[in-house]
């Protein structure tokens, strides 16, 4: 694992203190993970919705559908 330093304002410090021991964490560093991993994923799910909402459109998204998906989900279990 590589190490990062940070510099944070004494406020901003006194918040992520606040935020670790009420929160459940055990250091800062993992706070900061668990932020870093929350705003990644949010960057990921952004670039899907705006890369489906350029795609073309295809069959609508009706009851038949989706039950078109349960039958092959169920078909893959069995």
């Amino acid at each position: 694992m590589s190490t990062m330093n940070i510099s944070l304002p004494e406020a901003l410090k006194s918040f992520v203190d606040e935020q670790v021991s009420q929160r459940g964490y055990s250091t800062s560093s993992e706070y900061v993970r668990e932020l870093i991993r929350k705003d990644h994923d949010r960057q990921h799910l952004r670039r899907l919705l705006l890369a489906g909402a350029e795609s073309t459109s295809t069959a609508p998204a009706d009851g038949a559908y989706f039950e078109s998906l349960r039958a092959k989900v169920r078909n893959t279990q069995g």
